[in-house]
């Protein structure tokens, strides 16, 4: 029995189960922002998304110093330095392409530079060539792998990590246009 099974109808009917459904839920760059402050991976580890643009292009995420952020010695924990990171890529390029393609990370990487003693902050740019890019490797049907970079700074601008993320796309079967309403030619 589902979890859903045991809760009131009025509840379950407002419950996302597809994208369609997710981007109602979550419609605006402002409502997801509120909403993933609120998701306890992310209220539970001091990470405070900052700004969503309401095209999704930028988000600007940071992560709280304190006692139960740190690690052993004091700094800030490795995994919450990922975890600042994990979904945004995935995300941003989801809620650019639309309904018409299957997004997931892939893969990951993040390098340690120095320790973090202080609050820390990232940046999250998606450009028009990034989705340029991707539209024309996934126009045929094919799947398109791509990689994106961003840096977690201190507050005085050191950088404490380094992190890259491989995202995968790829066309839906029978889908023929992206977000924009453009034929992708098939």
């Amino acid at each position: 029995m589902a979890l859903t099974d045991k809760l009131p109808a009025s509840l379950t009917a407002r419950v996302p189960r597809t994208y369609a459904d997710l981007a109602g839920f979550l419609g605006s760059a402002e409502a997801m922002r509120r909403f993933m402050n609120l998701w306890p991976p992310f209220l539970c580890s001091s990470i405070h998304i900052t700004a969503i643009d309401a095209d999704f292009r930028h988000v600007r995420v940071r992560l709280r110093k304190h006692r139960l952020t740190a690690n052993y010695v004091g700094t800030q924990y490795g995994g919450s330095l990922y975890s600042m990171t994990d979904p945004f890529w995935m995300l941003m390029v989801l809620r650019n392409l639309g309904p018409g393609y299957v997004v997931w990370d892939k893969a990951a990487e993040i390098e340690f530079v120095s320790p973090g003693r202080t609050e820390v902050s990232t940046e999250f740019r998606l450009t028009e060539e990034h989705l340029a890019q991707i539209r024309r490797e996934t126009a045929d049907g094919g799947k398109c792998l791509v990689w994106f970079d961003n840096e977690v700074v201190a507050t005085d601008g050191s950088v404490v990590a380094r992190v890259r993320k491989q995202v995968y796309v790829r066309r839906k079967p029978g889908s023929d246009r992206d977000r924009r309403g453009v034929s992708t030619g098939r």
